[in-house]
């Protein structure tokens, strides 16, 4: 007898059921994965109204201005970064009662303009500043006021302080401040 060699079986691998799996494994990662989202600055915006904002006398409003050199202007005068916080202070609360700045710290707004050529990093070191000066504030009239540190008075006495001294940051559009250079 003739010996016949024997037929191998085939060794192909059916992929068709592949496709499903790989299908299968990439929507189980798309549903199951979180993606981080920049949150940016947490900022409350006053409410729309159709009428026109009333006129704000000038002594009431500190004007600071970032060019973009990120030279750093309160007042018109050029002023360092780490001086920013005691200036809104000193003009919020006006301990000389001078005439040129607001009466009562309820009164007070912090007018800040950046140009459009203002790195993020010298916008955000100004803006943490003038946050500074508020939370600042808030925390020594809570030691005054309550003899406790702001953070653990009830939400009705926080309210309180924050209403005898509000966070008024008015915030420009950008604009090209050194556009005439």
């Amino acid at each position: 007898m003739l010996n016949k060699p024997k037929r191998r079986q085939d060794n192909a691998i059916n992929a068709g059921s592949m496709a499903d799996i790989a299908f299968l494994l990439l929507i189980f990662f798309l549903v199951t994965t979180t993606i981080l989202v920049d949150k940016g600055i947490a900022v409350r915006l006053p409410p729309w109204t159709e009428d026109p904002a009333k006129p704000i006398a000038d002594r009431n409003i500190l004007l600071v201005k970032l060019n973009a050199r990120n030279e750093l202007l309160v007042e018109n005068s050029l002023t360092d970064v780490q001086q920013l916080r005691q200036l809104t202070k000193d003009f919020i609360m006006n301990p000389g009662g001078l005439e040129s700045r607001p009466k009562a710290p309820n009164r007070a707004v912090v007018s800040l303009h950046h140009d459009r050529g203002t790195s993020y990093q010298a916008y955000l070191e100004v803006y943490n500043e003038l946050i500074a000066a508020y939370n600042e504030l808030w925390e020594e009239a809570a030691q005054n006021r309550y003899e406790r540190p702001y953070e653990q008075l009830s939400t009705q006495k926080q309210a309180q302080v924050r209403a005898a001294i509000p966070l008024v940051i008015s915030e420009a559009e950008p604009v090209d401040l050194m556009a005439g250079e």
